[in-house]
């Protein structure tokens, strides 16, 4: 296939893409949606910041609750592997939102497979390569324990880490979104006044903040387990 051709085939294969359509789903919108939210939150969190001398409240609370997570990253992971705590809390911050949609009326992000899925991978890529690259001996020859027959279950118990990361944050926020959206249907509109909030303040709020601070936990015990154990061996 010669240069003419190649540039002929990639510009086809890109039309096709656009006469097949780009689906711009409901999970996207929403995600888009959380995420300018997010950043116009942090835009003026950083304004208030930079204008005052002296911590003011919003400066104190985002100090607090920054702090709070990077000693909890350091009592996790160790000094030595911090960095890693801008990765969790952003994960973290983004799935407190995404979780807590319904209260303003918005389908969650994290009720889609795909989404929890999508994050779960993120960090067993993570996992993954940080285990490599702090001891690729050991990380290694973790696959061959306790003997080298064990090597197709150590693969399968690895892949089986983002799998039940994905599928436990699914089904907790779905499971909360198809009761609420089941009582909304068989309750009249004028039962459906008030008391709902109720239910929307479990499932989307306390439900929502357990999820996420559950999410974040065990993919820290995962990571910990790659970082630190292997580093020993």
């Amino acid at each position: 296939m010669n240069l003419d051709n190649r540039v002929l085939f990639t510009i086809d294969a890109f039309t096709d893409v656009l006469e097949g359509g780009i689906w711009i789903t409901e999970t996207h919108r929403n995600t888009w949606i959380i995420m300018a939210i997010m950043i116009v939150l942090a835009l003026l969190a950083r304004r208030k910041i930079m204008k005052t001398d002296e911590p003011t409240g919003i400066q104190n609370f985002v100090e607090m609750i920054v702090e709070m997570f990077d000693k909890f990253i350091i009592s996790s992971l160790g000094e030595k592997h911090r960095k890693y705590g801008n990765w969790f809390f952003g994960v973290f911050s983004f799935l407190i939102f995404a979780n807590m949609a319904g209260l303003i009326g918005l389908r969650p992000p994290t009720a889609d497979l795909t989404m929890t899925v999508a994050l779960s991978m993120s960090t067993f890529v993570i996992i993954q390569v940080g285990g490599f690259m702090y001891n690729p001996k050991g990380y290694a020859k973790s696959f061959f324990e306790p003997f080298f027959l064990f090597l197709p279950l150590n693969i399968i118990s690895e892949l089986a880490v983002p799998l039940s990361l994905g599928l436990r944050l699914f089904g907790n926020i779905l499971s909360g979104m198809i009761i609420l959206t089941i009582i909304y249907y068989i309750v009249p509109w004028f039962f459906a006044i008030g008391w709902p909030a109720v239910l929307h303040g479990y499932f989307d709020l306390f439900a929502g903040l357990i999820q996420a601070f559950i999410f974040t936990i065990l993919s820290l015990s995962f990571i910990s387990g790659k970082l630190i154990e292997k580093e020993a061996k």
